[in-house]
């Protein structure tokens, strides 16, 4: 104890100003500044523990035991709970069940492994990389889309992995939609979207344009969040256009969005309602840098090794991480701010962008696995999300309504019925019910 008493106040005080420089590191470095309101409660705790560092270099030895104490079961009881919120974070190896169910095949190649092997059949063949990648990297340029008439490795959550023809602008749709004279559909979104992971024609879009035998634009990619979509509309919507479907899911979109509205270039889309990066005339650009991005991760991972081993550990290592900073207690404690006025103003431009382009704009609310898995909204944001959208009088399309409560087993939509970190998009049926919803809801 004597030990622990003479060097807990300056161990306290070290780790304290620590706390602080860190917030500072993230806050007005990682984030430029833009995040302030968010990193002020951390700011405000290593000042106050700073404060009580110094206090107790001056209480009696009795006291600064019990404090001791204190400190330590506390410490103890925070990172048992943070265990146990990590514990039912497990990765479920859905794989394993897949092949004992179905008595199919599961492809278990990685992302990398399939790329290199394709390869070698085909060598024009690339990953998908979302203009997500993009943020917080300081380039002159922020792809929207990836490359262009490509065939494009997504991913895998059905046993195979997804694979698409990439058009003349990098989304996933096929070339010749841009030649119509007029487009019936404008699909903006994230992964859901996109297609993950699925094939042609069992996206979204696919089924959509099947049903209307209209034309269908896809302009989702993932990992976008509002401001990403409506920065896409911006630079990819053209003027023949008569339906905007604007494609958004409640587990991440608010948190994508807060992400998005520290990138100085996307938010030079909200405050300034004539800027453009002009992308329809820069698409060798976003060629080459989405293909340094494939390579410096190809070269990255072959520096270790190809093996699944070496990404688990690289995910292990993430969760050792995510663990000593007791990242999931902070999460329940202070989760991230809702960019709500962000959101509704966005909504606002695109109704308004949509508007000038004589086109009709709808809003669709996704739900996630989360639901059905715990009896219960995967967050709070529904009726949030719905007023402001009724608000600004754009209809609202919700999927769990129109497709999930119509089910008796609303998981058979889902991969293997099951959720894993990996895991959580629709299956070749889930498109197909979402995809036939959003067209009899907005048909003329």
């Amino acid at each position: 104890m004597y030990f622990l008493k003479k060097f807990f106040s300056p161990v306290i005080l070290t780790v304290s100003f620590l706390l602080l420089a860190y917030t500072f590191y993230k806050s007005e470095i990682i984030h430029y500044g833009d995040q302030r309101d968010y990193y002020f409660t951390y700011y405000s705790i290593s000042f106050l523990l700073i404060f009580f560092s110094i206090i107790s270099f001056f209480i009696n030895s009795k006291l600064k035991e019990y404090l001791i104490i204190s400190t330590i079961s506390l410490i103890i009881s925070l990172y048992l709970f943070e265990g146990y919120l990590a514990f039912k974070e497990t990765k479920i190896h859905l794989h394993e069940n897949h092949e004992t169910k179905h008595e199919k095949k599961w492809d278990q190649r990685t992302k990398l492994e399939i790329y290199q092997d394709l390869k070698k059949i085909n060598n024009e063949i690339v990953v998908e990389v979302s203009p997500s990648e993009y943020l917080n990297k300081n380039q002159s340029i922020f792809p929207l889309s990836g490359i262009s008439n490509s065939e494009t490795i997504h991913c895998n959550e059905n046993g195979y992995y997804s694979i698409y023809e990439s058009d003349r602008y990098g989304f996933n749709n096929p070339d010749y939609e841009w030649n119509n004279n007029e487009i019936e559909y404008v699909l903006a979104g994230d992964s859901f979207t996109h297609g993950a992971c699925v094939n042609r024609p069992n996206d979204i879009s696919s089924v959509i344009r099947n049903l209307s035998n209209k034309s269908v634009l896809n302009f989702g990619y993932a990992g976008n969040g509002p401001l990403i979509e409506y920065a896409t509309l911006r630079e990819y919507l053209n003027k023949n256009v008569k339906k905007v479907i604007w494609i958004y899911y409640e587990t991440n979109d608010f948190k994508d969005l807060y992400r998005e509205i520290g990138e100085k270039i996307l938010i030079n889309y909200l405050n300034d309602k004539t800027f453009t990066q002009n992308l329809k005339f820069r698409q060798n650009e976003i060629n080459d840098l989405a293909l340094k991005t494939i390579k410096k991760e190809n070269d990255r991972k072959n520096e270790i090794d190809r093996k699944n081993e070496i990404e688990n550990l690289y995910f292990k290592f993430i969760n050792y991480i995510k663990f000593i900073k007791i990242f999931r207690i902070r999460n329940l404690i202070f989760p991230p701010p809702v960019p709500t006025l962000e959101f509704k103003e966005i909504l606002q431009m695109t109704k308004d962008l949509t508007i000038q382009n004589n086109s009709k704009l709808y809003f669709v609310y996704l739900p996630s696995i989360w639901r059905y898995k715990m009896k219960k909204s995967s967050n709070d944001t529904f009726d949030l999300v719905k007023n402001i959208v009724n608000e600004l009088n754009i209809p609202f399309i919700d999927i769990n309504k129109e497709v999930f409560e119509k089910e008796d087993n609303p998981l058979r939509l889902f991969p293997l019925e099951r959720h894993g970190q990996y895991y959580g998009h629709y299956n070749v049926e889930g498109y197909k019910k979402v995809g036939e919803a959003l067209y009899n809801f907005s048909k003329d």
